[in-house]
C-alpha cells in the first residue's frame, strides 16, 4: 500500500516551508520514523519523519523549493525491505524518476566536501567560501545551512575599495540573492505592518528600584536556584499582572470576533542562533516564580543557540517582549508578532538626570515602548497598560504582593 507523506503544521501563521535537505533518495528503504528531509520555515528547523516502514517511491520538490503545509512531499510504499537483487532493480527503475532532478543538483550532492549536505554544499560552491571559517553550530561540529546564511549577512571585513579609475558604482556593490529565510521574515514583517492598524505609544520606568533587590539578594538566589536573577523576570512578571487588568491587550482578533484569552503565555524574543531572532514562548507565565522564569528563559536561549527548539516551544504566545537594550537600543517601535496584537519593548538602562521631588537627581531610566493594534486596543488601554507597567517596575515589590 502507498501511503503519500504530507507537509506537517509548520506552527502558528506559518503556511509555508522549504526544502532544506533531503534525507533519502528514490528506492531507499526507510523505517517508521526515520527522517526523511529536513523542513525550514522562518522559525525553525523541522524534521519530517516516516509514518511507515518501507520503500521511497518518489520524492516531490527539490532543495530551496516552496512547499504548502498539508502538500505531498513523497510517497512511500509500505513494506519490509526487498532483498539485494530487488533492491538493484527499484533503484534501476527510480532512475527515470530521479534524473528528473537537476543534473547540477546531482553534481552538487556528489561533490559535497566531506560532513556536509548537499544544501551547506551548493551554498559555500556558489558564494566561494571556505567552510573552516565558518561558525558551526550544528550537533557536533556540523555546519548547518542557518550558519552559512548568518555568515553571508555579516559584513565581511578585509575587503579591498575598487580602484578610482573604474569610475562606476556597479564596480563597488556587491550583489548577493536574499535567502529563502530572509524573503520569508521580509513579507511576514510587512505583512504585520498591512494588516494590522499598528500604533506604539512610549513611556519611562526608574529601574533603580530594580537594581537594589538584584544587587541585594543576588548572592543568595543563586545559591537557593542556581540561576541569576535578571531582568527579564521582572517584565514578565509585570506584564502579566498588567494583562489581567486589560484583557484586549492579551486578545486576538480572528475574523469578525475578538478571542479574549485567559491564559499568559509570554514570547520572548531571543537573537543568537542561527535562526537570528526567534520568539519562544514561556507556557502558563502567571504559574511561575521569578526563578522558574529565570531558569525557562535560559533553557529556551540555550535552545535557540543549538537550533534545538521544537514547534510547541514556539507556538500558542497571547503576548510577547522584545529587548533591544541588550543591543544598545535606547527606543525603538517593534513589530506585532501577528496573531497577537500587541508586543512591549525593553530599551537600554541609561543614567540620567530627572526630576525628584522637586530636585534634579541621577537615576537609571529605561524607555518602554508597546506597539499595539488599534483595531482591538483602544490608546486609552494601551497607554494605561504601559503606565501600569512602568509602575510595577519602578515598584518591584508590588508585584510580589500582586498589588
Amino acid at each position: 500500500m502507498s501511503v503519500s507523506v504530507e507537509v506537517p503544521s509548520l506552527g502558528e501563521s506559518v503556511t509555508e516551508g522549504y526544502i532544506a535537505e533531503w534525507k533519502v533518495k528514490v528506492g531507499d528503504h526507510v523505517q517508521a520514523d526515520d527522517i526523511i528531509l529536513d523542513l525550514e520555515t522562518d522559525k525553525i528547523t523541522v524534521a519530517v519523519p516516516s509514518p511507515v516502514s518501507g520503500t521511497v517511491v518518489s520524492l516531490h520538490g527539490e532543495i530551496d523549493d516552496a512547499v504548502d503545509v498539508g502538500a505531498v512531499i513523497a510517497v512511500i510504499e509500505e513494506g519490509d525491505a526487498p532483498a539485494a537483487s530487488a533492491k538493484v532493480d527499484a533503484k534501476e527503475e527510480a532512475a527515470p524518476k530521479a534524473a528528473a532532478q537537476p543534473a547540477a543538483k546531482k553534481a552538487d550532492a556528489a561533490q559535497a566536501p566531506e560532513g556536509l549536505s548537499p544544501a551547506v554544499s551548493r551554498l559555500v560552491e556558489e558564494n566561494n567560501l571556505d567552510p573552516s571559517k565558518i561558525k558551526a553550530t550544528g550537533p557536533n561540529g556540523r555546519l548547518l545551512k542557518g550558519d552559512v546564511l548568518a555568515h553571508l549577512e555579516k559584513p565581511q571585513g578585509g575587503v579591498q575599495p575598487p580602484a578610482a579609475s573604474q569610475g562606476s558604482n556597479e564596480a563597488r556593490e556587491e550583489r548577493v540573492k536574499m535567502s529563502r529565510l530572509r524573503q520569508t521574515v521580509a513579507r511576514r514583517l510587512v505583512e504585520a505592518q498591512q494588516t494590522a492598524a499598528m500604533l506604539t505609544t512610549f513611556q519611562e520606568a526608574d529601574m533603580s528600584g530594580i537594581q537594589a533587590i538584584r544587587k541585594k539578594y543576588q548572592e543568595r538566589f543563586v545559591k537557593s536556584h542556581g540561576i541569576k536573577l535578571g531582568y527579564m523576570s521582572f517584565f514578565v512578571k509585570a506584564a502579566v499582572e498588567a494583562l489581567k487588568e486589560f484583557p484586549a491587550v492579551n486578545a486576538e482578533i480572528d475574523g469578525d470576533e475578538i478571542v479574549y484569552k485567559n491564559y499568559y503565555n509570554i514570547g520572548v524574543a531571543i537573537g543568537g542562533g542561527p535562526k537570528g531572532l526567534v520568539v519562544p514562548v514561556i507556557q502558563d507565565a502567571d504559574q511561575l516564580g521569578f526563578a522558574e522564569v529565570e531558569q525557562y528563559i535560559t533553557d529556551l536561549a540555550g535552545k535557540v543557540k543549538d537550533n534545538s527548539l521544537s514547534l510547541a516551544e514556539l507556538q500558542g504566545g497571547t503576548f510577547s517582549i522584545t529587548n533591544g537594550g541588550i543591543y544598545g537600543s535606547m527606543l525603538s517601535t517593534p513589530i506585532l508578532n501577528p496573531p497577537q496584537s500587541a508586543i512591549l519593548g525593553m530599551h537600554n538602562i541609561i543614567e540620567r538626570p530627572v526630576a525628584v521631588n522637586g530636585e534634579v537627581v541621577i537615576r537609571p531610566m529605561m524607555y518602554l515602548a508597546l506597539s499595539y493594534d488599534h483595531r482591538i486596543i483602544d490608546g486609552r488601554e494601551a497607554v494605561t497598560f504601559l503606565k501600569r507597567i512602568a509602575e510595577l517596575l519602578e515598584n518591584p515589590e508590588r508585584i510580589l504582593l500582586e498589588l
